[in-house]
């Protein structure tokens, strides 16, 4: 079954790009997600996913529990995006006809035995829920909110059941949601007697089915009953999970007809409530880049152009002598760095972040992302990184030609594979975790052997492309000429000490981000949507800016204190923000999340391991690339004998 995936997912690569690559995009939805029109009568075929947890973060998938089957469990074809989270969309037992209701429906009984009761009592306690689709729109718990009584918040899946005590004892006991009432919300076609799907919720509820006589395919139940118009309510007793007891399961279906449009009906799942915490997270951070953006500007246009006026109106030798502040270290300021190999492998890395994150967005933004298109964003990621390795070979090239390297092959192959490799050593061994423990979360052999193949056999080869490519450009001249023999640095102050300058530059960049990060991670561990990308890469752009003038003040500062080791300094300068990001994801985890399996913990950490290195690669390199244009562009400025 692996093997079948992993096709499919290799399969589903070049089909993505031609999505991504043809047609014109709706306004919401990716091209080919065509609305479908039912007639009334018509077939409708619920699908079944992966139960999930906010509390394990191991998804599992839904037959992994005795429920209900059909026949023959039918696999959908999943893309690389789904394989990934861990989604296992099958075929289900529940089939309902179009605007035809139905009442007190039997799915099936089941006698459970000890193992099974087990499995379902801890699944209960970890707190699972129980995901469906229908016409490619997940089930959803409406639920209204406390604090306002007209507001309906969504919910996704259900609750495998709860925990109770009978009255008068204080034992804890294990009830199963076993009756669903599903309730179809559909946009009718004036002209035509079609209806489209726009809405798909349940509500749950645990009732011990009773029954006249020997059970049987046709027996009557007696607690649910259309003819003797009995129906189940919240007064009935519960079904609780024990070894031996039977469980009924049942449903009812009512269609609802909707205004809502099918072009809109993402819209109440996506329902936005706390736009303003966004617009605040905005501001903040656009007050941030005011501030710096004041300090370059009054570095850039009053201390530099005085500078540069000043070093260039000295006459006599006398003078010249005399040279203070970042002048002084022209010989200096472009000698190679230590360790400059590593620096090119970064840079490059970082460049091919950059490129992915930013393609990224701009997909979402024009909506080829939604949520509609399950696995898209992660299967996007995954192919933009992979053919983003040509600029990484070609910056990291120019940057290595530039410190007089020859081999140029060498910084290709740990370009090449020197951050995805790291990455990919961590993310092997948390699927080794997820394996032990039999989640559907792990990724199949054959889908490792997709990502592999994206790795070696188009990332790598793009890189080397790229790499001969920058190789070939004329080297970058400096714009002073180096001395030979290196200039001792002064003593520096101690607010200078390059640890200190350091973390100080990470604040900055993680503070014009941090609010905006609070969301980012409740859609991913807490299971929610995230599709606010216009606020996204508002906050991104705010990001680079910051990185850049944090990295460009402290540069300068650096320079005027004579010391010329700017090199790796700049990148760790914004880099270090990663630092914040990791101890923020830290915070998260003991005050938001309620994780308390340790191989859970070590998934987080391990997640957010991964997520901060890619980080300080991103904001790294942002802040090199804008220290080394301003070096470039002040020292070309000064007339040098």
């Amino acid at each position: 079954m692996a093997t079948r995936r992993s096709v499919a997912a290799c399969l589903w690569i070049p089909a993505i790009l031609l999505i991504c690559l043809v047609g014109g995009a709706r306004s919401f939805y990716l091209p080919g997600v065509a609305p479908e029109d039912f007639q009334k009568g018509s077939e409708l075929k619920v699908k079944v996913n992966k139960l999930t947890s906010t509390q394990t973060q191991l998804p599992y998938s839904y037959y992994s529990l005795p429920y209900c089957a059909p026949e023959k469990i039918v696999d959908n074809t999943e893309n690389l995006g789904e394989v990934l989270r861990g989604d296992r969309i099958e075929n289900s037992i529940y089939v309902f006809n179009m605007r035809e209701p139905q009442r007190c429906k039997v799915a099936c009984r089941k006698v459970l035995n000890a193992k099974d009761a087990k499995q379902f009592k801890e699944k209960i306690d970890d707190g699972y829920r129980v995901n469906m689709i229908l016409d490619n729109l997940p089930l959803v718990l409406p639920l209204k909110r406390q604090d306002q009584e007209s507001t309906t918040i969504y919910q996704h899946g259900f609750q495998v059941g709860f925990r109770a005590h009978y009255e008068g004892t204080t034992e804890e006991r294990h009830f199963i949601h076993n009756h669903l009432h599903f309730t179809v919300k559909f946009h009718k076609d004036m002209s035509a007697d079609t209806a489209r799907i726009v809405g798909f919720e349940v509500k749950p509820a645990s009732v011990k089915h009773e029954y006249e006589g020997e059970w049987s395919e046709h027996a009557t139940l007696t607690t649910c009953n259309p003819h003797a118009q009995r129906f189940v309510t919240e007064s009935d007793p519960p079904q609780e999970v024990e070894d031996n007891k039977e469980i009924i399961f049942t449903y009812d279906v009512d269609f609802e007809e909707s205004p809502i449009k099918w072009a809109s009906r993402w819209d109440t799942y996506l329902l936005m409530t706390d736009d303003q915490i966004h617009w605040f997270s905005i501001v903040n951070s656009l007050m941030i880049v005011l501030f710096l953006s004041g300090m370059v500007a009054m570095i850039m246009l009053r201390t530099l152009y005085r500078d540069i006026s000043k070093y260039n109106q000295l006459e006599t030798q006398e003078e010249a002598q005399e040279e203070t502040g970042w002048k002084l270290v022209h010989g200096d300021v472009f000698r190679p760095p230590n360790n400059s190999d590593l620096l090119c492998v970064y840079a490059g890395t970082g460049v091919q972040f950059f490129g992915m994150i930013l393609v990224t967005m701009i997909f979402a933004m024009l909506g080829f992302l939604s949520p509609s298109n399950r696995g898209g964003l992660m299967t996007a990621m995954l192919l933009l990184w992979a053919f983003m390795g040509l600029f990484a070979g070609y910056s990291s090239a120019r940057m290595y030609k530039m410190f007089k390297g020859t081999e140029w092959k060498k910084i290709t192959l740990k370009t090449a594979f020197m951050f995805p490799g790291v990455v990919f050593i961590i993310f092997f061994i948390l699927n080794a975790l997820i394996w032990g423990e039999k989640s559907s979360g792990a990724v199949p052999f054959g889908t490792m052997f997709a990502l592999v193949f994206l790795w070696f056999g188009i990332s790598v080869p793009l890189v080397f492309v790229g790499s001969y490519i920058g190789f070939k450009k004329p080297v970058i001249e400096d714009p002073v000429k180096t001395n030979k023999i290196p200039r001792q640095i002064p003593e520096q102050a101690w607010y200078m000490n390059p640890l200190f300058s350091i973390l100080i530059g990470g604040i900055l960049p993680f503070g014009a981000v941090f609010i905006e990060l609070f969301f980012i991670l409740t859609s991913i561990w807490l299971h929610q949507f995230y599709y606010i990308f216009g606020f996204l890469f508002i906050v991104f752009l705010i990001l680079i800016v910051t990185c850049a003038e944090i990295t460009i003040v402290l540069c300068y500062f650096q320079l005027c204190s004579e010391d010329y080791l700017w090199w790796w300094r700049s990148y760790l300068t914004s880099g270090s923000s990663a630092l914040y990001l990791f101890l923020y994801a830290t915070f998260y985890f003991f005050t938001k999340l309620e994780i308390t399996k340790p191989v859970s913990g070590v998934l987080y950490f391990g997640h957010m391991l991964i997520v901060s290195y890619a980080f300080f690669v991103l904001t790294g390199t942002i802040g090199f690339y804008a220290c080394f244009w301003f070096t470039r562009l002040i020292y070309s400025s000064v007339k040098i004998d």
